[in-house]
């Protein structure tokens, strides 16, 4: 009892109070999104009879698990699934082999074109992928790459890879400034050289930030819409952003609309699985890398 009195009192409630209206404002936003979130999920168990006379959210015909089974297996959305699953963890894994060293050597070494590199990759974020994708797809197709499932496939890694390269390389670049020094003039004291000591020390020491990096470039590999759908044709390529667009599409014919919600679930899961089991590792790369 006296601890908590203790506790009472040092708190500062002017400076709580002056916070309070951004406590109301976050705590109205994450209702919202909760009730919209649990609507969804519960309109994915009911009936699209049910969804329209506004009894989604109470069962009256129980709950109808077969929404997630139709969808999954006649409305393609397993196909979709697994392409995006696909392209989302290839391109996730060669863009840290890829940009890990890059910005660990832009972190570490003074050389010239250090920071014209840096400038251009800080540069490269902010032009619009619709300024690129055209011309790209016009030098796709005269290389006729598009005809096959496989080479259309290995197209839209490489332009996942390509277009989240600079982003990737600033964040790590960032990272690895953050992280000491001494722990390399350690290595080097015990004749370790540079690369072992990179892939051996500071690459596992740069863990957070590397998984923060990966789980913001899944989810946007993953939500990508706009690339796939100039690029991926088939429904053999096609990632669940523009299957769920071509879904979305067939509703005004089928009325499957329970079937619809099912897959946006099923779609959303996994982003939702990664923030839930790793935010302490997207927090702990956010606020900044491991001083000393």
């Amino acid at each position: 009892m006296n601890k908590l009195k203790l506790r009472f009192a040092s708190v500062n409630w002017k400076k709580e109070a002056r916070l309070l209206p951004g406590y109301i404002i976050v705590t109205l936003w994450v209702l919202f999104t909760f009730v919209l979130l649990g609507w969804v999920l519960c309109a994915s168990f009911s009936t699209t009879q049910e969804i329209f006379a506004g009894k989604a959210t109470k069962f009256p015909t129980g709950l109808h698990f077969e929404n997630y089974v139709k969808a999954w297996t006649t409305s393609n959305v397993s196909e979709f699934f697994m392409n995006s699953l696909v392209y989302s963890i290839v391109s996730c894994v060669l863009l840290i082999l890829i940009c890990a060293p890059a910005a660990y050597v832009l972190a570490r070494y003074t050389f010239i074109g250090n920071k014209l590199i840096q400038t251009g990759f800080a540069s490269a974020m902010g032009i619009p992928v619709i300024m690129i994708i055209l011309p790209l797809f016009g030098i796709i197709s005269q290389l006729g790459v598009l005809q096959n499932v496989m080479s259309n496939k290995i197209v839209l890694i490489f332009l996942y890879i390509g277009i989240n390269v600079p982003y990737t390389t600033i964040f790590l670049t960032t990272f690895f400034t953050n992280i000491s020094r001494t722990y390399e003039e350690a290595a080097a004291i015990d004749g370790c050289p540079p690369m072992k000591t990179f892939w051996k020390i500071m690459f596992p020491m740069a863990q957070s930030g590397l998984v923060t990096v990966t789980i913001f470039n899944f989810i946007n590999i993953w939500n990508e819409y706009f690339i796939s759908l100039i690029i991926a044709s088939r429904n053999e390529t096609k990632p669940v952003a523009v299957g769920l667009y071509g879904m979305i599409n067939s509703m005004k014919y089928t009325g499957d609309w329970s079937g619809m919600f099912a897959a946006v679930v099923i779609v959303f899961l996994p982003t939702f699985i990664l923030y839930l089991f790793l935010s302490e590792k997207i927090i702990g790369g956010v606020t900044g890398g491991i001083k000393g």
